[in-house]
């Protein structure tokens, strides 16, 4: 596919993508496809991955996802759509499409990725999970979800299937433990780990002051 077609598609995509999350209320927004978007540009060039692979994945990744959709099944379908109806090379959608289906953390039940553009769309991905950005998302999602900020008698799960994940008792605090402190062992590139551990260590540094803070020590 020509250069400028591909620049098209791209700019297509931030303008539906955009349209269609701009105000979404639970931290899955238009703001999170922008700082996964320039995350997945910035791993890329420094892991030397297709970079229009990697941006189209990362601004249609949230199309699929199965928060947003009455199924995971539907929200791919959505994505296969966009890319059919927009001359996406269909090699192209295949390897879209195998990124995006492959790349939630589905109670650390998901798949590895196959391609270093998909290793590279997750960790930016799951960079906007961590640090003070994955801080903020975390209490949205809950507030959205009618989720509790803690409860002491709540303990975090060890194990979970992906539908216990999803649909299961939790607090806004036992997300830490059930899968953000997890992120940054579960980086793929060298690039994604360097990113992950300030960010992994900020998160530990706020949880200690929570605590702090909630049995009023400070």
């Amino acid at each position: 596919m020509e250069q400028n077609n591909k620049e098209l598609i791209i700019a297509q995509a931030e303008t539906d993508v955009r349209n269609e999350l701009e105000n979404e209320s639970t931290g899955h927004d238009w703001g999170h496809i922008q700082r996964v978007t320039r995350l997945a540009r910035t791993i890329a060039l420094q892991e030397g991955a297709d970079l229009y692979i990697c941006q189209l994945a990362a601004l249609l990744h949230d199309l699929a996802d199965a928060k947003l959709n009455p199924s995971e099944e539907h929200g791919l379908r959505r994505v296969r759509t966009w890319l059919d109806e927009h001359g996406v090379d269909p090699q192209d959608t295949g390897h879209v499409m195998e990124i995006i289906s492959t790349m939630s953390f589905k109670g650390g039940n998901s798949s590895p990725m196959k391609t270093l553009e998909g290793q590279v769309v997750q960790d930016a991905d799951r960079l906007d999970a961590i640090g003070a950005i994955g801080i903020a998302r975390v209490f949205t999602y809950s507030g959205a979800k009618g989720r509790v900020m803690y409860d002491p008698e709540v303990k975090p799960r060890e194990t979970m299937t992906e539908s216990e994940y999803r649909n299961g008792q939790d607090t806004a605090i036992n997300h830490f433990y059930e899968k953000l402190l997890k992120l940054k062992d579960l980086m793929n590139t060298a690039y994604g780990r360097a990113l992950a551990e300030q960010r992994h260590q900020f998160m530990l540094e706020y949880l200690e002051q929570f605590y702090a803070e909630w049995d009023g020590e400070k």
